[in-house]
């Protein structure tokens, strides 16, 4: 039995609901990366490391190829890349309004003579 379409959706968002999977998927945008690298511009336990690596490559978010020892992980498509992508545009538009109303109460209160 297939779960319905809204439930999958939310599963996704619950898959990328960890800032740490959230890192990772932004660092690899700029290309496939080793362990070691992640390690280095991320501050979590390599166990903790491996543990998100492990659910973002079940999901299929992530790829990752043996090159000798290491192990170098990459996003497994440019879909990954254009939703971080609609996040941040979200983002931005969310925290301009957030600035905007800032502003009308800033000067709302220095009209008032308010400190």
């Amino acid at each position: 039995m297939s779960i319905p379409l809204y439930e999958a959706k939310a599963e996704l968002f619950r898959l990328l609901g960890h800032p740490v999977r959230i890192r990772v998927l932004e660092l690899l945008q700029d290309g496939p990366m080793p362990v070691r690298e992640l390690l280095a511009a991320i501050e979590v336990e390599p166990t903790g490391l491996s543990q998100h690596l492990a659910v973002l490559r079940r999901s299929g978010m992530v790829s990752a190829q043996r090159e000798g020892a290491t192990m170098v992980y990459a996003l497994a498509g440019g879909r990954v890349a254009g939703l971080l992508r609609a996040a941040r545009e979200l983002l931005t538009e969310k925290l301009a309004g957030q600035s905007e109303l800032l502003s009308e109460l800033l000067e709302d209160n220095a009209g008032s003579g308010a400190s």
